[in-house]
């Protein structure tokens, strides 16, 4: 019988945006399991400050400036990822915006800027390091879905049409790559406890109560939750897993809902 192995020892992570929140605490778990992290973005002083925190954590991540939503700039800085770190064995691609705008208020600009950071960027990125995958007939990718991906909600047009396509987009990936023994796998995150959700965290505030009632497990998500599902489509414990989206969201896409006085039962 194969041993089961979360063991990411040897491997070469790049989780894109991952200067704080969700990205970070993903980072930090395939650390722990032994993956070599490197990190992106598009801010040095970000850059500095975050090798500061994963310092904290005994963590030497290493660091490169580039826009995701660029092929020019992508091929640089996977490039000097190779030159420094290795070949990418495990890609999440995580960097991604919102913009909280009613559809016939929103700029078909600013439409088209959430398209291209939360779905087009993936792409993009895939394909720089994919064919040194299949070359080695190994590698993880791992999107970082939404619960948008599965329904809508008012203001967020944008993002939910980019992270509905980023669903589909993990399954084609899998149906052309799958085959070379790459997995290509998302995560769809709950409501986390993150600084930008911090405002609304509070009692008494609607969103927070409407989390609050639709959440099975009874809280929000902290980022750090989100860390075991990565380790394991990164790893070879998940290697029969593909095309598959992991919703880490406390059972919320599970209840319909309640209403007032209704019995538990």
């Amino acid at each position: 019988m194969s041993t089961i192995s979360f063991d990411l020892s040897g491997k070469v992570a790049l989780v894109t945006g991952a200067t704080h929140g969700i990205g970070m605490a993903i980072a930090k778990g395939l650390a722990q399991q032994g993956a070599r992290i490197c990190v992106n973005g598009h801010d040095d002083g970000r850059l500095e400050a975050c090798k500061a925190e994963y310092a904290k954590d005994g963590i030497d991540v290493f660091t490169v400036n580039f826009d995701v939503t660029s092929e020019d700039e992508v091929d640089r800085g996977i490039g000097a990822i190779e030159a420094a770190v290795g070949d990418v064995d495990i890609l999440v691609n995580n960097a991604g915006i919102i913009k909280r705008v009613p559809m016939l208020e929103m700029p078909i600009e600013d439409f088209r800027a959430v398209l291209d950071v939360d779905l087009v960027a993936p792409l993009i990125v895939s394909k720089r390091v994919v064919p040194k995958m299949i070359e080695k007939r190994h590698g993880k990718i791992i999107n970082m879905c939404s619960m948008m991906s599965v329904y809508g909600r008012t203001s967020v047009s944008a993002y939910a049409a980019a992270k509905g396509g980023l669903k589909l987009l993990t399954q084609n990936m899998t149906c052309e790559w799958a085959k070379y023994n790459l997995n290509i796998n998302g995560i769809g995150p709950g409501y986390i406890a993150t600084s930008q959700t911090a405002p609304i965290r509070v009692d008494g505030h609607p969103f927070n109560d409407l989390v609050m009632t639709r959440t099975p497990a009874g809280r929000w998500g902290e980022p750090e939750d989100l860390a075991g599902a990565a380790i394991l489509l990164a790893s070879e414990a998940g290697r029969f897993i593909n095309g598959q989206v992991i919703y880490v969201d406390g059972g919320i896409l599970a209840n319909f809902g309640s209403v007032k006085g209704e019995n538990d039962v």
